[in-house]
């Protein structure tokens, strides 16, 4: 039998959520409470990070365990409260074969954090890209780059390359910061002293990966061959894309565990490129822990 549903106040807004017991990750026991707890947790530092992006959610109605999807357009009895944004996306087919336009939620509020993460929408997925007061996008103020490695290869190659690119990033004057994935690799974002069209950062970003694939042919890929994987580090560039969108730094991802992408040191980097035990994917309880503690490793977004 379903939990009875409760309302609870956030923020001012009177909001339903229900199912607070139900097992959301079965391998740990998670509960949906649980998961609405770390988010009303995280919130301080992950709204910044979701502040004006368009936001795409993968949901599990059922848990990690069954299926999930991908939403993009605000979902139907989205609360009136809610800002959304629509934006023309390249690659969103309309059933005329046209670009379509798409309506995001924006998510500046843990009110309508709460809202999304009660449906169950445990990753929340943006752009590289922010929209104005008015609703309308404006350039990329940031570059990703998803270092994903192909197996035999783990997070120490993904560690040792990460060195790597942030020494390239570096000549090029952008500072990086490194964030465990949640998944099996890291991403390593820097923010760009100006706007850039998506076209722009995407070429800067494939700069870069095509650049360290030269220098270390043996150990990183820019290619996306899947063959070409592995055993090395590919890096996907193609995330900063105007249509593309990578994984919010401190959203829970939905494996087995409840991990997180989650922002590390690159104290911590350098210890897991030295070492294959040194740094391993992190859970939503020691992200917690670790905000508390040091705080905000990734800055202000």
């Amino acid at each position: 039998m379903a939990d009875a549903e409760i309302r609870v106040e956030v923020e001012g807004r009177t909001l339903a959520v229900s199912n607070l017991d139900k097992v959301l990750y079965p391998r740990t026991g998670t509960t949906k409470g649980e998961v609405l707890h770390y988010y009303a947790s995280i919130a301080p530092v992950l709204l910044p990070q979701l502040r004006d992006r368009a936001v795409t959610r993968v949901r599990w109605p059922h848990g990690v365990a069954e299926g999930s999807f991908f939403e993009k357009n605000a979902p139907a009895g989205t609360p009136s409260w809610v800002r959304t944004v629509t934006v023309p996306t390249t690659g969103s087919r309309t059933a005329s074969g046209k670009d379509g336009l798409l309506t995001f939620p924006i998510v500046n509020d843990l009110a309508t954090l709460t809202w999304l993460v009660n449906l169950a929408a445990l990753e929340l997925h943006v752009h590289q890209w922010r929209v104005s007061a008015e609703g309308d996008p404006l350039g990329a103020d940031r570059i990703v780059i998803d270092l994903d490695p192909g197996e035999p290869a783990g997070l120490h190659e993904c560690c040792q390359v990460a060195l790597l690119a942030r020494e390239l990033l570096a000549g090029r004057g952008l500072t990086s910061t490194p964030v465990l994935s949640g998944s099996k690799g890291l991403h390593l974002y820097a923010q760009l002293p100006a706007p850039l069209p998506s076209e722009e950062s995407s070429a800067l970003a494939k700069e870069v990966a095509e650049e360290l694939q030269r220098q270390h042919p043996g150990l990183v890929t820019a290619t996306m061959t899947k063959s070409r994987r592995t055993g090395k580090v590919f890096l996907d560039w193609s995330q900063n894309a105007g249509s593309k969108t990578t994984v919010c730094p401190y959203s829970l991802r939905g494996r087995e565990r409840p991990t997180v992408a989650a922002p590390v040191s690159w104290a911590e980097v350098e210890s897991g490129a030295e070492d294959p035990l040194g740094l391993e994917q992190l859970r939503f309880e020691e992200v917690l822990e670790r905000v508390q503690e040091h705080g905000d490793l990734f800055g202000d977004g």
